[in-house]
């Protein structure tokens, strides 16, 4: 019998120091491609990270076609599909004249004559195509005010953005819902102001510029013609810069190709909010519903770092047996799309004073998930054991242990 109780003890032995190898493993080890980790917080404090020289590519249009931003800015906005204007003809008895809408062609249709098109075109070039065309049809006399065209309502525009943005593609802005439109309390007004279809709404649609984005020469297209504007003051309040926006305008944003945290804030041209997932299935938290992550713990402010969400999610803190938690990070490089998977030791952040050296930057739709310590993991391992193989051989494998 006791050399039964003597093998049985050494294969318990065996088997014990398998499972408490096996549970000095916390959190899995991630690799990484090449060129996946792109914020520098995202490395390790024995990683040597290389001065990053922001770059940008020189515009791929003429130059010839180049126009400052001064005065694209200055110029009065085009005609788009929706605006609504008061057509005014000198004489007439309400035939002509009237509040008419832009058509989705972009054109303007008044009662037996062919239509305007106002792609393009400004109020006053629209005016001026009109008033030849009632001159020409003989319907009023040659006269220097003898038509206006006044603009009551400037309605949405579609705007393709691409480049250095957390959602490219195409945007719609100055969009507004019926209980706003012009004209619903004041009465038949005059004249409109849509600060919504600009180029920094346009940015604010497709998500906001990233961390590497070059908003000191962010380019607008208009037609054939082209510009870079400097929206920099917008994003530390020095100065005012933003264009209206017209139909058929085309952004990009560049990338510097660096991580610029600065730009990891709320802001006119930056998101004001992100979204993270979350999992926390450490002890004491069984569930994320007992963990108390909700929509309000996973919806962080733009700038929030990995140790603020860990502590929204419930992974800092409690047991001391508990508390070297690790947790793992995954998040996606947005200029080569490249996931990258992060380990932090909790308590090891916590502790170190190069701490902001190793804390990430939380970027949209970034998971978190809390992994218990290595104490908890042996703990579990030892419950198992016993589990499996009964009270008494839990016994024996202690007092071995304990020899």
């Amino acid at each position: 019998m006791g050399r039964y109780v003597s093998h049985l003890t050494r294969q318990l032995s065996q088997l014990t120091l398998a499972i408490v190898l096996t549970a000095c493993a916390s959190a899995p080890e991630p690799e990484n491609l090449a060129g996946a980790i792109w914020m520098p917080q995202q490395g390790s404090l024995t990683t040597h990270q290389q001065a990053c020289l922001p770059e940008t590519e020189a515009p791929a249009f003429p130059q010839a076609n180049f126009v400052p931003m001064a005065l694209m800015q200055a110029e009065k906005a085009h005609l788009a599909p929706g605006d609504r204007v008061r057509i005014a003809v000198i004489g007439d008895d309400e035939t002509l004249s009237g509040t008419y809408i832009v058509d989705n062609l972009g054109e303007l249709a008044l009662p037996g004559l062919p239509a305007i098109d106002t792609k393009g075109k400004t109020r006053d070039e629209a005016r001026q195509q009109l008033r030849g065309l009632l001159i020409d049809q003989g319907l009023v006399r040659d006269l220097p005010r003898v038509v206006d065209i006044s603009l009551l309502e400037s309605a949405g525009v579609s705007i393709p953005v691409t480049g250095a943005v957390f959602n490219p593609g195409t945007v719609r802005v100055g969009e507004r819902a019926v209980e706003a439109r012009v004209g619903q309390i004041e009465g038949n007004a005059g004249g409109d102001a849509n600060t919504e279809r600009s180029l920094s709404a346009a940015l604010r649609a497709a998500s906001g510029v990233r961390p590497d984005a070059a908003i000191d020469a962010i380019l607008l297209v208009r037609g054939e013609r082209w510009t870079q504007v400097d929206m920099s003051g917008l994003l530390d309040g020095t100065r005012f810069t933003d264009i209206h926006l017209s139909p058929g305008d085309r952004i990009t944003v560049p990338s510097t190709g660096c991580f610029d945290p600065r730009l990891v804030r709320p802001s006119a041209l930056t998101p004001p909010g992100v979204r993270v997932y979350m999992s926390n299935l450490s002890r004491p938290a069984a569930s994320n519903s007992n963990a108390a992550i909700n929509k309000d713990a996973t919806s962080l402010p733009y700038g929030t770092r990995l140790l603020q969400a860990l502590v929204s999610a419930n992974c800092v803190g409690g047991a001391a047996m508990n508390a070297r938690r690790q947790a793992i990070l995954i998040s996606t490089n947005p200029v080569n799309q490249t996931s990258v998977v992060i380990k932090r030791d909790i308590e090891g952040m916590l502790t170190n004073a190069r701490r902001d050296s190793i804390n990430p930057y939380l970027m949209p739709d970034d998971a978190i998930a809390c992994y218990d310590s290595r104490t908890m993991n042996f703990r579990d391992a030892i419950s198992l054991f016993g589990e499996a193989l009964g009270t008494a051989a839990t016994v024996i494998l202690i007092d071995d242990v304990a020899k």
